[in-house]
């Protein structure tokens, strides 16, 4: 696959990392902004999966890494921005559900729920800090500094068996709209997205007896979410041409 210079998608050009990038959501946004002409990195923990994607990505970076180990983050951040040249955007998409199959907080082990506050919050605390300077010039050079954490009704909704995933979630909404209105004067959103129950692996792990008809494409979820993002570059390029 070819990549693209331009095309009418207004994503031409602009530099995107997104972590969990070899399934789901994430690989379905790789491959949307691939086509339309971005600078693509892309994250995962497996190597063999990596380079499949790479592979099928011309072009596009693939890096072996794993947002829950504090040493790797640095090394991530690294590279993307020594490929890329900078960063416009960030998605942490990459997820865990801690216990599989799901149970009761009271049968949940301590180190299950740390897995799970490791790989959807702190693990996209760390990597956003560790972004947080070149996200600052993309925005101060009217480029982009957008920053969308994956999220899930289930941080709202208190389901009876999601609750490390649940609790981990909800402290990843609150953590972006704290970020988000801490940094709104540095023209930096950090916005929170709920892609809805989609056929996912994690998904599948999760429900593995859901009805898969009832679910939502990766590649639908991944178009909102594109959408999402570009409305958001919209509007931070009114409030700049306005100011």
């Amino acid at each position: 696959m070819k990549r693209t210079t331009r095309n009418d998608t207004g994503l031409g050009g602009l530099r995107i990392a997104i972590t969990g990038g070899t399934s789901g959501l994430g690989l379905a946004t790789a491959r949307q902004w691939h086509r339309a002409g971005a600078r693509v990195a892309f994250v995962a923990r497996h190597a063999d999966a990596v380079e499949r994607v790479a592979a099928e990505l011309d072009g596009a970076v693939g890096i072996v890494g794993d947002v829950t180990n504090k040493g790797h983050i640095h090394l991530i951040a690294l590279q993307v921005l020594g490929t890329l040249g900078g960063l416009d955007v960030l998605v942490n998409n990459a997820s865990s559900l801690g216990p599989v199959p799901l149970r009761p907080l009271a049968d949940t082990d301590c180190e299950q729920l740390e897995e799970a506050l490791g790989t959807n919050l702190v693990g996209p605390f760390r990597l956003t800090k560790a972004f947080l300077g070149a996200l600052r010039s993309s925005a101060a050079e009217g480029r982009g500094g957008v920053v969308v954490n994956i999220s899930s009704d289930a941080a709202v909704t208190p389901y009876p068996g999601w609750g490390a995933y649940g609790a981990s979630k909800a402290g990843l909404r609150h953590l972006s709209s704290i970020w988000n209105a801490e940094l709104e004067g540095e023209g930096i959103r950090v916005l929170s997205h709920d892609p809805g129950d989609m056929d996912t692996p994690l998904h599948r792990l999760a429900v593995p007896d859901a009805d898969r008809a009832t679910l939502l494409e990766p590649e639908a979820s991944a178009r909102k979410l594109t959408g999402m993002i570009r409305e958001a570059l919209a509007s931070m390029h009114r409030e700049r041409e306005a100011a």
